[in-house]
């Protein structure tokens, strides 16, 4: 007989299970459950903050001092007039003051940080959906695997059927010594080894809901069932893969980063102000306490920086020609893996045009087969031969099926069409002898 490889099996507790579990409800519940998906409320936290604190630009600064000094000489006049008495600073000096500054126009770099700040906000964003994208691989080939078992059960238990139906009519020809004991032995051993396989079946897919149990978050018991309906395949539709849109939102960054150079060469303009307390005041020739203020406006503009800002923006054009490469080998490198998973489609309708063919003529083989172990023309053994072969013409068409949808299923995730990149999902089976 068939045997497929069984996966080890995962130990994982659940609180509630579902009874019908679609490979989309797997999607989005894997989506929902993944941990990392929390980083994009996080990002958005982050960047909401910081456009608060770049707001802070368009509004005042307002800053304490206070200072007293003692220094070595003061200004004074050098000339003497009779009679005239002129006075002097003292050496020791205090002075307490507040100085607000208010921004006018800032050459534009608030509303360029703001940008930029959106700008980084999507690229992280995207850099999530990337990781989740891939998230799916798993789902995908847990739900494809406990599906195959499922078909294969099915198979089997028909079997299982033909071949105890078959174990009464020759228990009852024992009874009635015409036909030998062997031959109910044989058929006994046979269904024994069927019960084998049906156990090593219900491992595997108790290990394949488990894994989509611990996925999705939801209990997915084996007894579950599983639904697949298969969608339409757009062989020339355009790719949707979260990675185009990662590479984008790079290079929309790098663009405002650009910009937000420009703006920092602009010229500023702020007004200040000044005002305080302090021995001597604005009147130098005062040396008494004094109260003082000062308004005014001011520009500044750094006009020559050596082309750092230009050396600057080529760096940040060669990254963006550097995404645009990776861009170009990841399209290329799609191209390739959609003409391989186009063969294989193609590979599997051809073979599931004659597994029909396949099954019909086993199946006529094994009902000739079962006339002539009644009519004891051929042995138990041959009988049980060509019934296991019928069986693994069931098989074989089964799995081609499914491997057919995950095909087509896959084919649609490369392009972008649902959810995740899949690895390829097979199912290796073995003849018996």
């Amino acid at each position: 007989m068939r045997k497929l490889i069984i996966l080890l099996l995962l130990p994982v507790q659940f609180v509630f299970a579902q009874n019908e579990v679609s490979l989309n409800d797997c999607y989005s519940w894997a989506r929902e459950n993944y941990p990392n998906l929390k980083q994009a409320e996080i990002w958005t936290e982050i960047t909401s903050l910081r456009k608060e604190n770049n707001q802070t630009n368009h509004l005042p600064t307002v800053t304490l001092n206070g200072q007293a000094t003692y220094q070595s000489d003061v200004t004074h006049i050098g000339i003497s007039v009779p009679n005239v008495s002129v006075p002097s600073v003292a050496k020791d000096q205090y002075k307490a003051y507040a100085e607000l500054k208010q921004s006018i126009w800032d050459g534009g770099v608030t509303q360029a940080n703001a940008e930029l700040e959106d700008a980084i906000l999507q690229s992280n964003l995207s850099q999530v959906e990337v990781e989740v994208y891939k998230l799916n691989e798993q789902v995908s080939q847990a739900f494809f695997t406990a599906l195959a078992v499922d078909k294969q059960r099915e198979v089997l238990a028909q079997q299982k059927k033909v071949l105890q139906e078959k174990l009464r009519k020759v228990e009852s020809g024992v009874r009635n010594q015409v036909i030998e004991k062997s031959a109910a032995l044989e058929l006994e051993a046979e269904i024994l080894n069927l019960d084998q396989s049906d156990l090593q079946l219900d491992a595997a897919k108790r290990t394949a809901t488990r894994m989509l149990s611990v996925l999705t978050g939801r209990t997915i018991s084996s007894d579950s069932k599983l639904l697949f309906n298969t969608l339409p395949v757009d062989f020339n539709g355009d790719l949707t893969r979260p990675e185009q849109e990662l590479f984008s939102a790079q290079k929309n960054q790098l663009e405002k980063q650009s910009d937000l150079l420009t703006k920092t060469r602009n010229p500023k303009l702020f007004g200040f102000g000044q005002a305080g307390y302090g021995r001597p005041g604005l009147n130098m020739l005062n040396d008494k306490f004094d109260s003082y203020y000062m308004v005014g406006v001011g520009l500044s503009w750094n006009v020559f920086d050596w082309k750092k800002t230009n050396r600057e923006k080529q760096m940040l054009h060669l990254q963006s020609d550097r995404i645009t490469r990776q861009e170009e080998t990841f399209t290329q490198n799609i191209q390739l893996l959609l003409v391989q998973q186009n063969e294989q489609i193609a590979k599997l309708e051809k073979l599931m045009e004659t597994d029909s063919k396949m099954v019909a003529l086993r199946a006529e083989i094994a009902q000739t087969s079962a006339s002539k172990l009644e009519n004891e023309t051929i042995t138990t053994s041959d009988y049980i031969q060509d019934v296991q072969a019928e069986t693994i013409a069931k098989l074989n068409r089964e799995l081609h099926q499914i491997q057919l949808n995950e095909a087509k299923e896959k084919y649609r995730l490369i392009q972008g069409k649902t959810g995740s990149k899949q690895s390829q999902f097979s199912v290796t089976v073995f003849s018996s002898n």
